[in-house]
């Protein structure tokens, strides 16, 4: 699975979209270019930032965590 249909998954089972998802993070970064169509475009081409993803995951109650693989 791609970064894209995970994050939609989520998203999904909190019961959004990523349009409210995008927006609620536009309202609260007072960032107008906060869009789900922008968003979506970086997901399609691979171009969405780290700190973006963060915002997403932070907005449905998630977050990003590295974790050794154990040997």
């Amino acid at each position: 699975m791609d970064i894209r249909n995970e994050i939609k998954y989520l998203i999904g089972k909190k019961g959004k979209t990523l349009k409210n998802v995008c927006e609620n993070i536009s309202k609260k970064t007072n960032n107008a270019k906060f869009t789900s169509n922008n968003i979506s475009t970086k997901f399609t081409r691979k171009t969405i930032r780290y700190s973006e993803l963060e915002l997403i995951l932070s907005e449905i109650g998630y977050h990003i965590e590295f974790v050794e693989d154990k040997k």
